[in-house]
């Protein structure tokens, strides 16, 4: 049989025909990694809000004098409120002003006394919110569920308002001429990056659940994205940011992403048995205050107790 030849390439310059065009993109598309799982949430709404997010907090951080302290602050409160509120609807008697201005207390305390300051009125809110509950229906009738509602009321406090506290902290590090805001910086880009890699190897590869009994959409797969972008993050930040050495921010980037991972954990058993999916629908395609910074708060502390090591050495 006589050999057919092939239709000749397309001249340089002359587009494609539109069905070769088709076969391309087809063949791009199947070449391309096919994801495991869903996002689970609005992605365009989740990166506009982020983004959104992200703007004031670098205004927070770079053009309004002292913002941060008064930023994390509204979280606190906002984060504190949204899980008070969910408790209240299961039943849970938690004194609501105690834990709101105590929290705010601690925070604000650490500002001029620091670490200690932040302890002592830690003790003094906790202290407040023992002998309040024990005569919540005065002294002749016995309060009910005390121990329940105050071992809450203390986990709130530890939860929200303490561990946010360190986040609020790391603006009044410094060593070597590295402003707070540098640390501030690390911090958030070490967070974004335990996010990302998560997420990414999660959505791409994920199969095989972390800890299917608290939450059971995330992977060992999602976790290992999350080391691995925790620990690079760590590494740059700490060599070109506040100029230490890489292998310190790498150890700080791994155990920035235990914490937080151990964070969303903690979060996600406290909806499973308040049976909720979010704390509230204020962020928009994330949920509440609280879905966004669960893993981010004991993150903070861990990054502050780390880089307050490093400043010292």
């Amino acid at each position: 049989m006589p050999q057919v030849d092939s239709p000749p390439p397309n001249p340089p310059g002359r587009p494609l025909p539109p069905e070769q065009l088709i076969r391309r993109r087809d063949a791009l598309k199947a070449s391309l990694p096919k994801p495991k799982n869903g996002a689970g949430r609005n992605l365009k709404q989740a990166i506009a809000t982020g983004v959104g997010l992200g703007a004031v907090v670098l205004l927070c951080i770079f053009v309004i004098p002292y913002g941060w302290y008064p930023f994390v602050a509204v979280a606190v409160w906002l984060g504190s409120h949204e899980v008070l509120r969910r408790l209240r609807e299961v039943g849970y008697l938690v004194p609501r002003l105690v834990i709101l201005l105590g929290g705010q207390v601690m925070l604000w305390s650490s500002w001029p006394f620091g670490a200690q300051g932040l302890v002592a009125s830690f003790v003094a809110t906790v202290l407040v919110l023992m002998f309040g509950r024990l005569f919540r229906n005065g002294r002749s009738t016995p309060p009910q569920n005390y121990l329940r509602d105050t071992a809450i009321g203390v986990f709130v406090l530890v939860w929200i308002p303490l561990f946010g506290s360190f986040a609020a902290m790391l603006s009044l590090l410094s060593r070597d001429g590295v402003p707070g805001q540098l640390y501030i910086v690390t911090f958030i880009v070490c967070v974004i990056a335990n996010d990302v890699g998560g997420y990414v190897a999660g959505v791409l590869f994920g199969s095989h659940p972390l800890a299917p009994a608290v939450s059971p959409k995330k992977s060992l797969e999602g976790f290992a994205g999350s080391v691995v972008f925790g620990i690079i993050a760590g590494a740059l930040c700490s060599e070109f940011l506040i100029h230490d050495t890489w292998w310190r921010g790498a150890i700080m980037g791994f155990g920035l992403v235990i914490c937080a991972t151990l964070g969303d954990l903690v979060e996600s058993q406290f909806k499973r048995e308040l049976g909720i999916k979010d704390m509230s629908n204020l962020l928009p395609g994330h949920g509440g205050v609280m879905d966004r910074v669960d893993g981010m708060l004991p993150a903070a502390m861990v990054t502050w107790l780390f880089m307050n090591l490093m400043a010292q050495m």
